[in-house]
Order: C-alpha cells, then sequence, then structure tokens
C-alpha cells in the first residue's frame, strides 16, 4: 500500500506514561486518560486506508497486553535515541518498504479524526509535506513523501519550539508545506481541563 500511518505510543503502565500529567492528577488517572487517548488516536486511525504500524515503546504488561486487539496495525518496538532518531527511523522503514506518502502521529490529541488524517495524506499529493500545527508550539501530525533528515536533527523535542523549527527548515530546503487546522494536546493537567470543558 503507498500510504503509510505511523502512530508512536508507548506500552500502558503506571507511572511511566503521561508523567508531566501525573504529577498534578496522579499516575493512575494519568494511565487511565492515557488509555482513553489511545482508544481515540486508534478509532481515528482506523477510518484511513493506510498501511498502519504501531511502533511502541516501553514494555508491555505481563498480562494483558493492551494492545493486543489491535487486528491489522503492525507492531515494532521503537528503537533506542531521542525521539527524532526513532521518529527518522521509523520513516525510513516505511519508505523501505514501498510507502510513497507516510503520516506519522503520536497519542496525544484527544480531538484528532479520521478526517485530519484523510487530509494529510490528500494535501501530500500536492505538498512535500504536511504538517499539523498543536498549540503547543509542537505539531501532532507530520507527513512527508520522502525522508527529509533535517526534521530530526537540532530540535529541542517537547518545546514550543518544534514547529517553527520544522517549518524554517522546510522554507530553507524549498519544500511546500500544506497546514492542517491547529489543534491541542493533553500534556498537562490545564490541558486537560480544557480538553473536558470542550467536551461538556
Amino acid at each position: 500500500m503507498a500510504d503509510h500511518l505511523l502512530l508512536f505510543a508507548r506500552h500502558p503502565a503506571l507511572g511511566l506514561v503521561k508523567t508531566r500529567l501525573a504529577h498534578t492528577v496522579g499516575d493512575e488517572e494519568a494511565l487511565r486518560v492515557y488509555q482513553e487517548l489511545l482508544d481515540h488516536t486508534r478509532a481515528a486511525a482506523d477510518g484511513v486506508a493506510a498501511a498502519k504500524t504501531l511502533w511502541l515503546a516501553g514494555e508491555p504488561a505481563a498480562s494483558p497486553n493492551f494492545f493486543t486487539d489491535w487486528l491489522g496495525y503492525e507492531q515494532l518496538p521503537q528503537p533506542a535515541g531521542e525521539l527524532g532518531q526513532r521518529m527518522q527511523h521509523a520513516f525510513e522503514a516505511a519508505f523501505a518498504a514501498g510507502a510513497t506518502r507516510v503520516v506519522i502521529i503520536g497519542t496525544d490529541c484527544p480531538e484528532l479524526t479520521s478526517t485530519h488524517l484523510r487530509e494529510a495524506f490528500d494535501q501530500l499529493a500536492h505538498h512535500e509535506v504536511v504538517v499539523g500545527p498543536a498549540l503547543d508550539g509542537g505539531y501532532y501530525l507530520l507527513g512527508m513523501r520522502t525522508v527529509v533528515p533535517d526534521f530530526f536533527r537540532n530540535k529541542a523535542w517537547s518545546t514550543d519550539s518544534v514547529l517553527t523549527d520544522t517549518l524554517a527548515d522546510a522554507a530553507r530546503l524549498g519544500l511546500r508545506v500544506a497546514q492542517l487546522v491547529p489543534l491541542s494536546d493533553v500534556d498537562t493537567a490545564s490541558d486537560l481541563l480544557a480538553w473536558q470543558s470542550r467536551r461538556g
């Protein structure tokens, strides 16, 4: 399949997911929120016709493995290294497997929909790059038609400079970039409250 969707996630484990959120709401609530976000991300991804790879960090719980029922998703362990190195590896693996359009997402964006994902692939028909800006200054989605190594280097990951630096790379390299609608991530207690208030 020419379109590949990559999902970066962690095995749900108490005390090891949503650690910034856990500082305020506690480990158990942070784990519950994370599992809800995983379910939401899967629902969005299920609505897209693409080869799907779940790149997992951490170790699976002895029982049950949360991802056992994610049928149709190839599951691979994330390699060692910082986030940029791991993302570049995942993109390179997808293109090596025959992909012509590759989109990567995480599991932090509770308002991500299948429509956003389909639009990302559509935009790659006319642009070399597509990004989904996050309101915190990062991005919730990145898509490319070929690997751009500069996107994964010299970034202060998990800070508000990531999107700006990525767009600067694209401009310097002369790449056409499509931007999706900005969405919010859930990383902190204030993010969680804002999301809950929008849900009513």
